[in-house]
């Protein structure tokens, strides 16, 4: 049960955000001008104040393209297409410094007295970036994640293969695409050079990855170096190519790609799992969380404030996790009595883990199994929402390459205009893993009305500036799609017992994230105590299991962000409803979250403090 949109998968490999093709561009000076106007007059009118600040929006934007240019393409920006970037070399690391820095100074010169909704919310959040940005760099956070660059499941070699065989978001629909990508994939030898030299600056450090991650990283990285390059999924845009490209064209691609694929692509590959085999892993450590790293602690305290966005401490995390485990398992046991299963709760799972009822027998019928659900689903959003997306999704099988090391399904985002569809990626590695009594609250989570559509209705938002429709904050998005699974019943769904109790697994499943992430990386668990605690209080397989706490260890704090995301919108929820009494609609609550983007969890809250005062102030009860 793991997604990973854009915000995801950049922001933990790249330290990437997301930006839009900024408007037509606006002189920094006038940008000055602007500001120095306002300080000058304290009569200044609010237009002109939100003027300048969408132009300090845009003028942030353009800089930050320059400097991550494969971010571009998931905004339909082609600007940058054929640059690879240079993420996470020293330079890099210093333009991005100073790039917060700069614009945190531009954007404290504005009073934001003045502003109210949506304008205020981008202003504190703009805001926000910027200091959490620069927190990270003050206090080493940076400096110590760019030491380990390479785990199994998020980093560069696995996001690598998904953009270059032309089935995500890299265009390969013209000739100059196909050159743009030569140029780009170029620069992956080099982003191999800087991950090795990284890694052995964290040997000289005692900043290392466990040994198992990485014995876990090898072969995927010695899956991309293959005798028949044919094979390869960086061959797949050749064997797709658009068949009005002129012979010529087509020859010299072909020839252009297989040198690109054997001279580079999977030479890197090879380099990098050689040194880590043969030298790096002779450094690895037997330890499974980061607090005892030099650093360590101070790193995960950081991770914590930037996936939950709160300042919560690892110990409240953990005894909050230990709760919501305790309330869910309860109602999974009203469950088993309702199903009339005879036995107590570890029977209950065993028969709900191998009874053949509950799997498909190929990854066809899974497959298909989703899509059914879609059609179900799709008819009842409008209960319960008056806002949905514009673009559609597609279902597509988890890549073999990657699927043993990635959980039951993922979410990639579709392009912002609607050319290309959003993905909800299925795992069909192991089926005996992937039980149908999930099936009703995985769609919901990854597809609608969870993270298809809430990430397609922030990218379609066009009122909103490019760093709120394409910015993005685990703690929302995770836990919008974790609130999106209680939504089921309201729907119409979860009519079978078996697929409410796979709404409650799904729960209790993020509720252990709590108690597994801080246990790792704050209390000195192992991987084994992690594993263990679990499978005391789910039916979970022994596939997913693995596979998501080795996850835990590869990015610590991420999982944190689901339940407390989801936590406090049921919080926000509760509180509209007991304020606005026949008054809430839940309808137009669901809009107030959703219409104006993903932020932090404290301006959501504030937000929605204030749209219940506004219909307090106009609506008696």
């Amino acid at each position: 049960m793991k997604s990973s949109p854009l915000v995801l998968v950049l922001l933990t490999t790249l330290a990437l955000v997301g930006c839009e093709q900024p408007q037509a561009p606006v002189g920094e000076t006038q940008v000055e001008q602007k500001t120095a106007t306002q300080n000058s007059d304290a009569s200044v009118d609010a237009t002109q104040i939100v003027d300048a600040l969408n132009v300090l929006y845009l003028d942030y934007d353009r800089e930050f393209l320059k400097l991550n240019p494969i971010v571009a393409i998931f905004r339909g920006n082609m600007e940058f297409n054929d640059q690879f970037g240079d993420p996470g070399t020293d330079e890099y690391l210093a333009l991005s410094k100073a790039l917060d820095e700069k614009y945190l100074a531009k954007i404290s010169t504005i009073d934001p007295a003045t502003l109210t909704g949506s304008d205020r919310a981008s202003y504190d959040i703009f805001k926000y970036n910027r200091e959490q940005n620069l927190e990270a760099y003050a206090n080493g956070t940076v400096t110590f994640n760019n030491l380990m660059p390479i785990n199994q499941i998020f980093s560069v070699p696995q996001f690598f293969p998904m953009l270059g065989s032309g089935q995500t978001v890299q265009p390969f629909k013209t000739v100059k695409d196909y050159e743009n990508w030569i140029s780009r994939a170029k620069g992956f030898s080099g982003y191999v050079d800087l991950a090795i030299m990284r890694m052995q600056q964290g040997v000289e450090k005692g900043v290392v990855m466990p040994t198992l991650l990485m014995e876990k990283t090898v072969p995927q990285l010695e899956s991309q170096v293959m005798p028949e390059i044919e094979k390869s999924p960086f061959y797949l845009p050749i064997n797709n190519m658009p068949e009005d490209f002129s012979d010529a064209d087509k020859q010299r691609l072909i020839a252009a790609y297989k040198e690109l694929i054997t001279n580079d692509i999977m030479k890197s590959y090879g380099k990098l799992a050689n040194y880590i085999k043969n030298d790096y892993m002779k450094h690895t450590r037997e330890t499974h969380g980061i607090g005892a790293l030099p650093g360590g602690k101070v790193a995960y305290e950081q991770a914590i404030r930037n996936m939950t966005t709160t300042n919560m401490a690892a110990e409240e995390i953990h005894q909050l996790g230990l709760k919501e485990a305790e309330r869910l398992f309860a109602e999974m046991k009203k469950v088993k009595e309702t199903v009339g299963f005879e036995g107590d709760m570890q029977a209950f799972f065993e028969f709900l883990k191998n009874d053949p009822q509950f799997y498909y027998s190929d990854p066809e019928g899974l497959m298909q199994g989703y899509e059914d659900l879609r059609a179900v689903i799709n008819p009842k959003l409008n209960l319960i929402f008056n806002i949905q997306p514009e673009t559609d999704y597609i279902l597509k099988e988890i890549e073999p390459f990657r699927e043993r090391s990635m959980a039951a399904a993922q979410y990639f985002p579709g392009a912002p205009d609607g050319s290309r569809p959003g993905i909800f990626y299925v795992n069909t590695y192991d089926l005996k893993a992937r039980p149908k009594w999930m099936m009703e609250a995985l769609s919901i989570h990854e597809a609608s009305p969870g993270h298809h559509f809430q990430i397609s209705i922030n990218q379609e938002a066009g009122q909103l500036p490019p760093f709120r429709r394409f910015g993005g904050y685990s703690a929302y998005s995770e836990g919008w799609g974790l609130y999106s699974e209680t939504l089921g019943k309201e729907m119409g769904l979860y009519t079978d017992p078996y697929q409410y109790f796979g709404m409650l697994y799904a729960q209790i499943w993020r509720a252990n994230r709590l108690v597994v992430d801080t246990g790792i990386h704050a209390k000195g668990w192992t991987r084994e105590d992690a594993i263990a605690f679990m499978q005391s209080n789910s039916p979970v397989a022994e596939t997913d299991v693995i596979v998501e706490v080795e996850r835990y260890m590869a990015a610590p704090g991420q999982a944190l962000s689901y339940m407390i995301g989801s936590l406090k919108i049921q919080e926000l929820r509760a509180r509209a409803e007991q304020a606005l009494g026949n008054k809430f609609d839940v309808r137009d609550f669901h809009y107030q979250v959703l219409a104006d983007g993903a932020m932090p969890l404290a301006i959501l809250e504030q937000k929605i403090d204030r749209w219940i005062a506004k219909i307090m102030a106009t609506k008696p009860r």
